[in-house]
């Protein structure tokens, strides 16, 4: 038997994170080496909060990685005594780190380092209300990308940050060429649409997060990239790659301002395939369901999550 394991992003933390996981040795000393690692008590911060904190990127981010890899850990040693295999990895922006700390390819003490730097490039690259993001709801994707392409320009810029679901896109860039993105969608698609204001501190995943990507770019030459052992699926060109460290470096520098494929990612998996969201929530697993809905897919994150995980897996 193979399996899928999908790593979840920005937007899926919450306070608790890993107080169900107390019990299990491997899960614990993946919270210890996070807090030696980042110089500060990440672990408090998951089962404690507060929850402000929590939010803020820096801290979302490793946050997230640090939970996501506890879980894989233990559901690591529940396959390998099985005889599972992972067929393949992929994450949802941020958790593409946790991805290719699975496949080998990232050490989780680097990967966690990275991506709480990561987080402070960001918040740092734009000004506060410069930028927004916006999902866009019920209106086909070409549509959208041909509405950010008609309002852009050479001093304001807005583009498709997140192909989520079939239904959600997320645009992301300068305030008002995000709103003039969603006044042009209302003058020229007739259809039912929606556009909401995401809660964000920045506007992720587009060209104003350049000077961040150049940041990170610089942490990278610290920490090492090995060639990946479980195949990913990279959210840049949702393509699955077992390469070299090189081209994994060279794809998490361009996802910094790319888009997030997951749409794509999720269409290219065989319908057969048996998933696990490895992570906090299920974000991902309602997702998939709009994508793909004869996708089985099983959200680790619960109490009773590894109890269960064996009858899914029959």
């Amino acid at each position: 038997m193979k399996v899928t394991l999908l790593f979840p992003g920005q937007g899926s933390q919450y306070v608790g994170m890993g107080n169900n996981l107390q019990d299990y040795k491997e899960s614990k000393d993946i919270f210890n080496l996070a807090d030696s690692s980042l110089g500060f008590s990440i672990s408090e911060l998951c089962k404690n909060g507060p929850e402000e904190k929590l939010k803020m990127t820096e801290f979302t981010q490793p946050a997230i990685v640090t939970h996501s890899i506890a879980l894989f850990k233990k559901l690591k040693t529940i396959l390998d005594e099985k005889n599972i295999t992972i067929e393949r990895v992929l994450g949802h922006s941020v958790g593409e780190y946790s991805a290719l700390v699975a496949a080998n390819a990232l050490r989780f003490e680097d990967a966690v380092r990275a991506v709480n730097l990561r987080g402070k490039y960001m918040q740092e690259a734009v000004p506060q209300g410069v930028g927004k993001m916006y999902a866009i709801l019920r209106i086909p994707s070409e549509i959208v990308a041909k509405a950010c392409t008609e309002v852009s320009n050479e001093s304001e810029q807005v583009m498709c940050a997140n192909f989520n679901d079939p239904t959600q896109i997320v645009i992301s860039g300068h305030a008002g060429a995000c709103e003039k993105a969603i006044a042009w969608l209302k003058e020229n698609f007739e259809g039912k649409q929606m556009a909401m204001e995401l809660p964000v501190s920045a506007p992720f995943h587009s060209s104003l997060m350049k000077p961040a990507e150049k940041k990170l770019a610089e942490f990278f030459n610290s920490i090492e990239f090995s060639s990946n052992t479980i195949p990913y699926i990279a959210n840049i060109d949702a393509k699955e790659y077992r390469t070299d460290g090189k081209t994994i470096r060279s794809n998490l520098e361009t996802q910094v301002c790319g888009s997030v494929l997951w749409t794509q990612s999720i269409q290219s998996l065989d319908p057969s395939s048996l998933c696990i969201e490895v992570g906090p929530g299920k974000v991902l697993t309602g997702l998939n369901k709009r994508i793909n809905p004869n996708l089985s897919t099983y959200t680790l994150d619960s109490k009773e999550s590894f109890e269960g995980l064996e009858e899914f897996l029959k």
